[in-house]
């Protein structure tokens, strides 16, 4: 395009008529036109004042060749997101739900084994006048239902997360208040998740009081030993759903921050996102492959525990393994 061809085209891509653009210049709409028809070239303060307005350069404005680039401005607006105020908000109110439903679907999952180990347990004391395979049956069969039910939390939870990956995939910018606000809103509930975190380990510590208890208070008695690994699991369900809430909504603000795990040169981990349910999966189906093969119900329950301290395990590298690859 020719120098009168571009004065047009920007012209237009700005929405102004030629009165308009001839007054943003100082010059009036005949000389307007007559650049435009190529009938007068416009002098070289006029250009620098054309480039200025149009954002464009002045060797693409004279040379004929001369491609098109785009402001600084416009790039970094085409390619990065920009969240609002309104969306922030909205992020941080559907975070704290989430963080509801995860925790609690985390703590019955963490508690499947409970009635089991309760119906075992009873059947030891004489208290249910059961037989060994349909006591173990119906632990089974409640597992299965806790298990069921924390999915009710966990599946729509997980859906609606979708609108609001690109806060943990991509890099983006706020708009003018945001920052300020979440971090304002961070600040403020930095106490209650110190709170929660510590109330969260002081219930596990109590859990493993409690199983201890239960071992020491009749060595031989299996149903002290498994009342005791109840207690173990009840409190640590408890224990997990204080501190599993508390790092969610932290996360949230982080997110928004752009923080911790979640700063601009992050990469999303997704190889623990896909291990952790798959290894969870796999400790089910050990769990009911052993005891339906060997008909231990007694002893089969020790796969709980081990899985929880490997997981922290597997958790810890993998975490180690993501840190030192971003």
């Amino acid at each position: 395009m020719i120098l009168a061809e571009k004065i047009m085209d920007e012209r237009k891509k700005n929405g102004w008529s030629q009165e308009e653009l001839a007054d943003k210049l100082g010059v009036s709409r005949q000389s307007v036109s007559k650049w435009e028809s190529a009938q007068s070239v416009p002098d070289l303060q006029r250009i620098l004042e054309m480039s200025k307005l149009f954002g464009v350069s002045t060797d693409y404005l004279l040379k004929d060749n001369e491609e098109r680039q785009g402001t600084v401005a416009e790039e970094s607006e085409s390619t990065t997101r920009r969240v609002t105020l309104e969306e922030a908000n909205a992020f941080l109110a559907h975070n704290d739900t989430f963080s509801k439903k995860i925790s609690l679907g985390a703590m019955i999952c963490v508690m499947c084994p409970v009635p089991l180990l309760g119906v075992m347990a009873l059947q030891s004391a004489g208290m249910i006048p059961l037989a060994e395979d349909p006591a173990g049956a119906l632990g089974t069969a409640l597992l299965l239902l806790m298990v069921a039910i924390s999915l009710i939390f966990f599946i729509p939870a997980g859906l609606s997360t979708s609108k609001w990956e690109y806060l943990e995939k991509e890099v983006f910018d706020t708009e003018y208040g945001v920052d300020g606000m979440v971090r304002s809103k961070s600040d403020k509930y930095q106490k209650t998740f110190v709170r929660s975190i510590t109330v969260g380990i002081i219930l596990c510590i109590v859990g493993v009081i409690a199983m201890f208890t239960g071992f020491v208070a009749d060595e031989k008695n299996e149903a002290f030993h498994m009342a005791g690994c109840c207690a173990l699991m009840f409190f640590a369900a408890l224990g997990s759903c204080q501190i599993i809430r508390a790092g969610i909504v932290k996360d949230g603000y982080e997110k928004l921050l752009q923080e911790g795990d979640y700063t601009k040169e992050k990469k999303n981990n997704r190889l623990l996102k896909m291990i952790t349910p798959a290894y969870w999966l796999v400790a089910t189906a050990i769990y009911l492959g052993w005891s339906f093969m060997t008909d231990d119900w007694d002893r089969t329950w020790l796969v709980w525990p081990i899985a929880g301290v490997l997981f922290g395990a597997v958790y810890a590298v993998i975490s180690n393994l993501h840190k030192e690859s971003v």
